[in-house]
């Protein structure tokens, strides 16, 4: 297998040490070797995923992986490491068996949190960040601390994201050269790529996913997205963007003409992730949406099935409005909170561990892993071997992703790292100029409107999915089960199920200005 390597200059990342996680009266070192009169600070730690795929799922032992071990050799700590699918905190707190640092993704009152915070599980870090980690409330933005607070406090140190606009809209450009056709620029000539990837031959020109999520290309160009921080303000009055009839309609008729057309799958209301993935990979699909920060991961899967695609991330394709992309991310990706139980002492020196993460040895050492391993040193210059595997790319994932917290969670991998080869260059180029230029602000509810749990047909199930009664009223509109121009009387529907009180509670506290969160750049 032929082997790359970059070249990137150390000094930027070795300067400047910070706090060290041992007795700050002892010992102001920061990261490094620990002294050898400092004695290690033990605690337990869970780490927060979405699927135990990847290379958290090869680990059985954490104890002694060599990366926690360099972890812990850098930070002075002794870590009993713990990975936990997010979807399973609640059996986590069903048994008591809480960490001293518990990971969750997303913010205080999510779901995952089961009600901890505001039970009094974990403790506000107010002072100690204020006190301990003087790095990390600098680098920080406002809006990441703001949403992990809750009464005022702040409960926990989060991921956050310099850019909020993630998710962008893939294309197989090959195909674009084989049909002749220009990368697409608004939703009629979108259409007409996908029509010639037909006539092609493609199988899926637009690659759909069950409950539209990773399929809403469409919605964002008529800013119609059904999700949970996608409300705006009305003449005054706050209600969900699908209230829109003219621009859902217009959306509605886009998808049942791919429909009608064959340019996206007769079975979309039931592919799973993992078809959909599959389909994408095998070479099957023209187009489809997903996170930017998977340009490298796709390209590399796709070559494997054919060596001649080429993928891309274009602008998405832009409505009559203008507007285009997908929703803004709320800024905090995953959170990380401190056990109510543990001592002030211990509490101090985790807080230390974590504003060490805001280090240049932090990130030299989560970009480029381990010298010897990872990377060698010649004349003061780091040659880092780019992964070149689906293992090793799925190991600097975890390490500069999973492993990595209190950061900007916006490029995985880092920065410095993208720069060494020309898809990162490109990754980086796609965030930078494409990314950045697109996305739907929105306003959100932290915590969720209490309405939401007494209509669960109402509320959206996850950020990214609509409301059961919404998406099944898309679904039977595109398949032709119901007419388009009924979409007023679906609000209708909506408004006497529940709707009206969800209303009334996010208009009072919109008003009150009671966890509301303006999502925007």
């Amino acid at each position: 297998m032929k082997k790359t390597w970059g070249v990137i200059l150390v000094s930027a990342l070795a300067a400047g040490s910070l706090a060290g996680c041992g007795d700050a009266s002892k010992d102001n070192k920061q990261g490094g070797q620990a002294s050898a009169d400092t004695k290690p600070v033990k605690f337990s730690l869970s780490l927060p995923v979405t699927t135990n795929a990847g290379y958290q799922g090869t680990v059985t032992d954490w104890e002694n992986n060599k990366l926690v071990k360099k972890l812990e050799e850098l930070t002075n700590t002794d870590l009993s490491v713990r990975i936990l699918e997010d979807s399973k905190m609640g059996i986590m707190f069903a048994g008591n068996d809480i960490p001293d640092v518990v990971g969750s993704i997303g913010t205080p009152t999510g779901k995952s949190m089961s009600g901890s915070v505001e039970a009094g599980v974990f403790m506000p870090l107010d002072d100690l960040l204020k006190q301990y980690a003087p790095n990390l409330m600098k680098k920080v933005p406002k809006a990441a601390w703001d949403a992990v607070s809750y009464d005022g406090k702040i409960y926990a140190i989060p991921d956050y994201l310099s850019n909020p606009s993630r998710r962008g809209t893939y294309i197989r450009t090959d195909l674009l050269e084989k049909t002749g056709m220009k990368a697409p620029q608004t939703v009629d000539e979108f259409l007409d790529v996908l029509r010639a990837f037909k006539k092609a031959g493609v199988e899926n020109p637009y690659q759909m996913r069950e409950n539209f999520k990773y399929a809403d290309t469409f919605l964002g160009a008529f800013d119609v997205l059904p999700y949970k921080d996608q409300f705006e303000v009305v003449n005054g009055q706050v209600q969900p963007k699908f209230f829109d009839v003219e621009n859902m309609q217009k959306a509605l008729q886009t998808y049942k003409t791919m429909f009608d057309e064959g340019l996206i799958p007769k079975d979309f209301a039931t592919i799973s992730s993992s078809d959909y993935s599959k389909n994408i990979n095998s070479g099957k699909s023209g187009s489809w949406s997903s996170n930017g920060a998977g340009l490298i991961s796709f390209r590399t899967a796709i070559a494997q099935a054919n060596p001649a695609a080429k993928v891309d991330i274009i602008s998405s394709p832009k409505g009559p409005e203008g507007k285009s992309g997908y929703f803004y991310y709320t800024p905090v990706v995953r959170s990380f909170y401190v056990n109510a139980k543990v001592d002030k002492d211990k509490a101090a020196k985790i807080i230390k561990f974590y504003d060490w993460m805001a280090s240049a040895e932090a990130e030299k050492f989560f970009t480029f892993g381990i010298e010897g391993q990872n990377y060698t040193v010649d004349n003061g210059k780091i040659n880092y071997k780019i992964p070149t595997s689906k293992e090793e790319q799925e190991e600097e994932s975890f390490r500069a992703g999973t492993l990595w917290m209190g950061q900007d969670a916006t490029l995985n991998p880092p920065r410095k790292r993208l720069e060494l080869d020309q898809n990162g260059k490109d990754q980086l180029a796609v965030f930078d100029n494409v990314l950045d230029k697109e996305g739907l602000p929105g306003i959100g509810f932290y915590p969720d409107l209490a309405t939401f749990s007494k209509y669960p047909d109402l509320a959206s199930p996850q950020p990214d999915v609509g409301p059961k009664l919404i998406i099944d009223h898309m679904i039977k509109m595109i398949y032709g089960k119901e007419p388009i121009s009924d979409w007023p009387k679906v609000i209708e529907e909506y408004k006497t199920k529940g709707g009206n009180d969800i209303l009334k509670e996010a208009n009072e506290r919109y008003t009150k200005k009671i966890g509301v969160l303006d999502i925007k750049k």
